[in-house]
This record gives structure tokens, sequence and C-alpha cells, in this order.
């Protein structure tokens, strides 16, 4: 099986696919590589395609200790890159791993040629940072205790999930039933560490307002903790565009993904075309 190696020496699991460009796919904390498959078929025609599952999802390593942070978890995207010897690749990442794709636009900019940001920013609101935290460490709590199968049961069916099951109930039970196989010890120090743990976004607006990198930034109308953190991230990354998707929840890339192949296909053209720029300061209103 293939294997990049972390900096502290966590083995992750990739896959991948195509030839040409390099897309490389971040996963949500629900998901693994596996969910990606829509897009690693369909954008493997003309790109070098790679997918791979975040440590404590395995095939990959499920270590041990406080190594769950953020930091690892966007230092191990740059490992994958790093083991395959790219230098530079569109960074297309769902919740988690949109946060990841973002981190690695603030701190290692040069390594990314485009960022996708999917479903980003839930638990941002400062005013509710605390609360957030505290649920985060109650449902690892839970992860431990319960253990995936029992959790996947309630994760299934929050609001911003219910829009996946109303179109494709189908799909839903896939996805959950591959949720609920997840290591449990995995999730439970993912939502500690990186769920519980992560800054939030609005504490880093002068960063992004520095970050150059194209971005497109989608979130479903229906995925309320992602709308209002879209809209600053649109406000805020000089080069970002902004996508809605009507009548849609949290699992983008799953729930609508010919939608989702088009509205990131034709944003990774326009920027490999050079026509993607920062926004035209005569677009932005006085004042």
């Amino acid at each position: 099986m293939p294997y990049a190696v972390a900096s502290d020496h966590t083995r992750l699991y990739f896959e991948e696919a195509g030839s040409g460009t390099p897309i490389i796919f971040l996963h949500e904390f629900a998901a693994d590589y596996t969910n990606w498959e829509p897009q690693m078929r369909y954008f493997s025609r003309g790109h070098r395609c790679i997918t791979y599952s975040a440590r404590g999802y395995t095939p990959s390593d499920v270590p041990t200790g406080n190594v769950y942070t953020y930091e690892h978890f966007y230092s191990d995207a740059l490992a994958v890159l790093d083991h395959l010897k790219i230098e530079r690749a569109h960074l297309v990442g769902l919740s988690m791993g949109a946060y990841s794709a973002l981190q690695i636009g603030l701190n290692a900019p040069q390594r990314a040629l485009s960022m996708t940001l999917a479903g980003v920013g839930s638990g941002s609101e400062i005013e509710n940072l605390d609360a957030w935290r505290k649920q985060c460490r109650a449902n690892a709590e839970q992860l431990d205790t319960l253990g995936a199968a029992e959790v996947a049961k309630v994760t299934r069916e929050a609001p911003s999930r219910i829009p996946f099951l109303v179109k494709d109930p189908r799909g839903h039970a896939d996805f959950y039933a591959a949720l609920a196989r997840h290591d449990s010890k995995g999730s439970a120090n993912t939502m500690r560490g990186f769920q519980g743990g992560r800054p939030s976004i609005y504490t880093m607006t002068d960063a992004i307002r520095r970050v150059p990198t194209p971005a497109l930034i989608i979130c479903g109308d229906e995925d309320d903790p992602c709308v209002q953190p879209s809209l600053f991230l649109k406000k805020h990354l000089p080069a970002a565009g902004l996508a809605f998707f009507p009548k849609t929840g949290h699992v983008l890339n799953l729930e609508e993904p010919a939608l989702f192949n088009e509205s990131v296909g034709r944003f990774i053209t326009l920027v490999e075309a050079g026509r993607w720029p920062v926004r035209d300061p005569r677009s932005v209103p006085a004042g």
C-alpha cells in the first residue's frame, strides 16, 4: 500500500490517478480518502489527482498523543506532496480539509496553485467558541466511550446533513455506514485536537487579507454554520470567488457531484489561464 510519512513518522495512506497539473483532495471530519471518488474519476481525466486519509483515519496510522493539532493536519498534506515530489498543487478541501487548505495558503502559499474551500468555517463564531470547544470535548468523549458506530447514528441526523438524506437517501446511507467503521480512537483524537483546538478563522483577518492565492469558496445554502464564515472569507481573501449551492447542506461534493465538479473545474481552468485575479478595487463600494 502506498504511504507518505509525516514529520513525526505517521504514515499517511494515499491514492493517485491521472496525469497533468496536480490536484490534492483534503477530506472532512466525517469522511476519509474514499469520499473523493467522484472527483478522482472526473478530474483525473486531465489532472494528476491525489487523495489521502488524514492521520487517525485508516488505512493511515492512528498515532497516540497530542499529535492531532491543526498544524499536524496541514503539514500532513504538504508531506504527501513532498513524498510525491510535487512542488505546487491545486488544493480542494471540504470542512476540516478546507481549513487545512486555508492554513497552507496562510503558511506555505508557495505550495498552492489554488484553494477550493468548501463547507468551511463551522465553529468559528467568537461568541460561541467556548461552547463549540466544550461540545467537541463531549463528542470526543462519546467516541471514546460509545464508539464510532453509535456516534454515527447521531451525526447522520445533524441539521446540515439532512439535505443529503432528503435528496439522496442511498448515498446518505452509504456515507454514514462508512463513518460507522472509522477508528473510534482516531476520530476522538481528531475531534479533541483539531476540531476543538483550531483557532477561529475570525482571528486571522489580517493574515487572510495577505493571501494572494486564487480561492473558490463553496457553501450549501442549508449549511447554516458555514454561511457567515464563507461570506467572511469572500470579503477578506483578495482573490476569492463565492458560490452557494441551492438546497444543499454540508456534504457538497457528494450531495451535488456534478455541480461541484463543474464549479471546481471551471475555477481551475480559469486559474491555469491566469484569469482569476485579485478583486478589482473599482468593484468595491466606497466606504
